[in-house]
């Protein structure tokens, strides 16, 4: 890096590729091209990620729901066995 930068000069890489400028207006169409590419880039990451997250989410709802009607499944047989059984069941 230090090699690039005596290349081309610290002011030059400061006023053209700082990430941390007080200025974020690209200044030129390179920059403007670099602005808008790495934007691009950033949305279209966040976009993944949403989709990702979105996508999951909805596959847990959907395992929550199918684990909610076994859980019911499950207790009316328990009840249909504990009446074939003869056994009341628990005091609610």
């Amino acid at each position: 890096m230090t090699d690039l930068k005596s290349e081309i000069g610290d002011s030059d890489l400061e006023q053209n590729y700082s990430l941390t400028s007080n200025n974020p207006d690209p200044k030129n169409m390179q920059e403007l091209t670099i602005y808008s590419n790495n934007n691009l880039q950033v949305q279209n990451l966040l976009q993944n990620v949403q989709d990702k997250f979105q996508s999951m989410s909805d596959q847990i709802i959907s395992r929550i729901d199918d684990m909610g009607t076994r859980i019911d499944d499950l207790e009316k047989s328990i009840a249909d066995l504990m009446n074939q059984a003869g056994v009341e069941g628990p005091e609610k």
